[in-house]
């Protein structure tokens, strides 16, 4: 064996260098992508490079198509699709880091291979555990690298499995509230809206139990779209609905009750305040989204809302000193909200996203309830 080292040559020395990198590459992003449960960071990350990429080309074919109805189905499908994407990264990028270190140590296989493609065709073999037998290891360290190929092919199939039960569950726990708040914020949903139902349905004394469950939502969110972040990429399977928007709504529900409606008990409006713009800021530091501190609407369209609260039934505070509080809190999250809503092409909504999307300018939405 010593002398099968002493006999390689720089090239070689090179693939097995190579071969052994790209190993790790992948293995490392499994690992702190998949099984470790926090914000998995680091530049040289396979996962985040190839989702991030085909996101921005899967969304611009999406938003080219002039039908919605098309553009959220076009959109909808990549998720899913990066998933299996991510399978063929980690599967194929395995497979050639040991097809690199199989063809240094050639002489280590039975019969030696004649070209780096039957090297390649050896590493895929003993990935997938198929053992066809017309390429066998027979020196010790091949036959070592072969074994721990086979057991990191298995070991991939159970982390993507359960890595896919994870992804699902959080998605559905994610949108049960997200589908909910449709009938009392509307759809897209509006924090004005949600206001304006709450009094006409005579729910305020229940306020308070909407804003803690949406407090509990905002922490399980920051948790999972953080550990794994392709979960921000799936998107509600209903129309004018996503959670970008949702989390927006309650916010700026929660900023309206802390600074400028009266007679409402603003204690679970501030923790939700608290929870649901440290949400925001996270993903919006991972994401790299912008961190420019700005209200985000303008005093006219603070007015208007003034205005449908009043006209409610809501006691107001004075709105010179409202506006003020109320533009320096949403400032907390109203720039990093709308770059997602534009990054995600949300369907606009009330102060979220890029309201300037042309395709549902003149489309009927569902009534304001």
């Amino acid at each position: 064996m010593a002398d099968d080292f002493r006999r390689m040559s720089v090239l070689r020395w090179l693939e097995l260098a190579v071969g052994a990198i790209m190993i790790w590459i992948v293995l490392r992003d499994l690992f702190v992508g998949v099984i470790v449960p926090r914000p998995a960071r680091g530049r040289v990350r396979p996962s985040n490079l190839v989702v991030r990429a085909s996101w921005r080309a899967w969304r611009w074919v999406g938003n080219r198509a002039s039908d919605t109805v098309v553009r959220e189905a076009r959109l909808g499908v990549f998720a899913p699709l990066s998933l299996i994407l991510l399978l063929l990264v980690w599967v194929v990028g395995l497979i050639l880091g040991y097809g690199l270190v199989f063809n240094a140590l050639r002489e280590q296989l039975s019969p030696v291979p004649p070209d780096l493609g039957t090297s390649f065709y050896f590493s895929g073999v003993s990935f997938l555990t198929i053992g066809y037998g017309d390429v066998v290891p027979v020196g010790p360290v091949a036959r070592f690298l072969a074994l721990l190929e086979g057991a990191t092919g298995l070991g991939v199939v159970a982390v993507v499995i359960s890595l896919l039960f994870s992804l699902y569950g959080s998605f559905q726990r994610r949108e049960v509230l997200t589908i909910t708040l449709d009938a009392l914020a509307g759809a897209p949903p509006s924090g004005v809206v949600l206001l304006e139902n709450s009094l006409r349905n005579a729910m305020l004394d229940h306020l308070d139990e909407t804003l803690d469950e949406w407090k509990l939502w905002a922490a399980e969110v920051l948790e999972s779209h953080l550990a794994y972040p392709v979960l921000a990429y799936f998107r509600s399977s209903h129309d004018n609905e996503s959670w970008v928007s949702a989390i927006g709504a309650i916010l700026d529900a929660s900023v309206l009750i802390i600074t400028t409606v009266e007679d409402i008990p603003r204690g679970p409006a501030r923790l939700t305040y608290g929870v649901g713009s440290h949400l925001v800021e996270d993903l919006s530091w991972f994401f790299n989204f912008t961190h420019e501190h700005a209200p985000g609407i303008e005093r006219f369209e603070f007015d208007q809302a003034c205005d449908r609260l009043l006209e409610a039934g809501y006691t107001l505070t004075d709105r010179d000193l409202a506006w003020a509080k109320f533009s320096d809190l949403r400032s907390a999250y109203a720039m990093p909200l709308n770059e997602m809503g534009r990054y995600w092409s949300i369907p606009p909504a009330q102060w979220i996203g890029d309201r300037s999307y042309l395709p549902h300018k003149d489309e009927p939405r569902h009534p304001e309830r």
